[in-house]
């Protein structure tokens, strides 16, 4: 799953577990910026991802990961969608990223994905 925040960009998977299955029980919240990881640990502070360790690794898609219980990222995701007050996500993205002082990189990749995805829409038509 992808999920595009005012916080950051997350693509979520089920983690491994010790015996190298699949754990459905328990996900990989991953991101290629470690403070999109660090934005979602400061807003949800009262949650396992607070505690979670970034784990980083050149060598995998996503560099930076977090691995917390799934019933703790439903929940995380529930209140994601609940506290949602704007019309406009990227011009909410916008206002998040310059409140944090933080670079328009992000802004400017979602513009790209949404131009991206506006094509797909026109040729599908």
């Amino acid at each position: 799953m992808w999920v595009f925040t005012r916080y950051g960009f997350f693509s979520i998977a089920c983690a491994n577990g010790k015996d190298g299955e699949i754990d459905e029980n328990t996900v990989m919240i991953r991101a290629r910026s470690r403070e999109h990881l660090e934005n979602l640990r400061e807003r949800f502070s009262d949650t396992h991802i607070a505690a979670a360790q970034i784990l980083s690794d050149k060598g995998t898609d996503y560099k930076f990961r977090v691995i917390i219980p799934k019933a703790e990222w439903a929940l995380i995701i529930s209140q994601l969608a609940t506290e949602q007050t704007w019309s406009n996500f990227k011009n909410e993205a916008s206002r998040f990223a310059r409140a944090k002082h933080t670079s328009n990189r992000y802004i400017n990749a979602l513009h790209d994905i949404w131009r991206v995805m506006a094509d797909f829409q026109f040729e599908n038509q």
